[in-house]
């Protein structure tokens, strides 16, 4: 298993270039570092080839700095190119096993799961986490299909012993509601991407996710 840390997915961040504002996303990663955050995703999805690229070295060197990992959405040769710490598959993008082959052993592979058997196909096929993708409703996935709610990731827990981090909608309101579900942490979007005061956002979840 290449990821050597499982405690660097309790707090996990997901890019926005939109919420962030005129901040920027590299601006808001380095505070969330600074306070705490361990897993970053570089997600963009309008960017060029080369703009992710240049994202995502000066990402890695940041990430390097805090002793934090990164991972880029989607992108296997994005992840390549950039050294990264890995990339994150959603199901209709590279094959697990084929990112695998490519990236090698170290890498970190995570892959959006919705149901029992897309768990057990990713784990067989060698991912090293898997993400209960939407738990709650929220603007920022609108191509999915309902949310899975707490029934849905107590669901994937039981499917799979990989590490399990709940997507969408996540706020610290709801937080301990899906770790006592059985999610083991949590990916955040818009609750720290657009957050006025960074730091004191991630300190929040941070208070919750320990």
């Amino acid at each position: 298993m290449a990821l050597s840390d499982p405690k660097a997915l309790r707090l996990y961040l997901v890019t926005d270039p939109v919420l962030c504002g005129e901040r920027g996303v590299y601006e808001t990663c380095r505070q969330a570092l600074a306070a705490g955050v361990r897993t970053i995703q570089l997600r963009d999805k309008d960017a060029s080839t080369r703009s992710l690229i240049r994202q995502s070295l000066r990402l890695a060197s940041l990430c390097r700095q805090h002793g934090a990992l990164l991972i880029i959405n989607d992108r296997v040769d994005v992840a390549l190119a950039s050294e990264a710490g890995g990339v994150h598959l959603g199901q209709d993008d590279m094959p697990v096993g084929t990112a695998r082959k490519i990236l090698g052993p170290a890498a970190v592979i995570g892959a959006s799961v919705r149901s029992r058997e897309e768990a057990r196909r990713a784990e067989a096929r060698g991912a090293d986490y898997l993400a209960a993708n939407l738990v709650f409703a929220t603007d920022t996935k609108q191509d999915i299909e309902g949310p899975l709610g707490m029934e849905g990731v107590g669901e994937l827990r039981r499917a799979s012993e990989l590490p399990l981090i709940a997507i969408g909608g996540i706020k610290p309101s709801n937080t301990a509601e899906v770790l006592k579900a059985g999610a083991d942490g949590i990916a955040v979007v818009s609750a720290i991407m657009a957050a006025d005061d960074v730091e004191a956002a991630v300190e929040q979840f941070r208070r919750i996710v320990g």
